[in-house]
């Protein structure tokens, strides 16, 4: 016969994520949430980026928008053309300190591009570069106090970075009220 776990189990661990995300879904700011959709919707092009897990988050918010029919690009891939007048670059950054992020903001602002940034720090320097700030709250990964979240690092910001882009890219498909179907034909055919 085995032993009890010692460990939490996966279960008990699901369901303080999805409380930490819950909390941090009302926390919130809908104006915020309205002010990033409409940045999309009058963009003439999309830049995303982002460092590592927030970075994968944007790239999936990409690929939905582009099933939107919207013109988007991620910054660093090789096709990835200049921004200027008229894109929107989205950013994210827990911190709001992650230098690429920060370097990329300043681009788009020389460029003539507005900048949306989602992080934890309105007070951060990302915050302060961009013309459209989404304040999540989460812990910023070097948080380890257990405070704003149980999770490791970063964790509960990327989640709810995501949720909150998907959520986006929801409400401007419905908006749309373009069919499933229609979006369908747009996804990718060559994996």
């Amino acid at each position: 016969m085995s032993e009890p776990s010692k460990h939490p189990s996966v279960p008990a661990s699901l369901r303080l994520i999805q409380d930490e995300l819950a909390a941090a879904a009302d926390g919130l700011q809908e104006d915020q949430l309205a002010g990033l959709a409409n940045e999309i919707q009058q963009a003439r092009r999309v830049f995303v980026t982002g460092g590592g897990r927030s970075g994968l988050a944007l790239r999936m918010h990409a690929m939905r928008l582009m099933h939107l029919g919207l013109t988007v690009h991620v910054v660093g891939e090789t096709t990835t053309p200049a921004i200027g007048a008229g894109d929107l670059l989205i950013v994210a950054s827990g911190s709001g300190t992650t230098a690429g992020a920060v370097t990329a903001a300043e681009t788009a602002v020389s460029a003539h591009a507005r900048v949306a940034a989602l992080t934890t720090d309105g007070e951060s320097k990302l915050a302060g570069i961009a013309h459209r700030v989404v304040l999540i709250p989460a812990a910023q990964k070097t948080d380890h106090r257990g405070t704003a979240s149980r999770q490791y690092s970063g964790s509960l910001f990327e989640q709810a970075l995501l949720l909150v882009l998907d959520a986006v890219f929801h409400t401007l498909w419905k908006a749309d009220g373009t069919p499933a179907e229609a979006l369908w034909p747009r996804h990718a055919n060559l994996e």
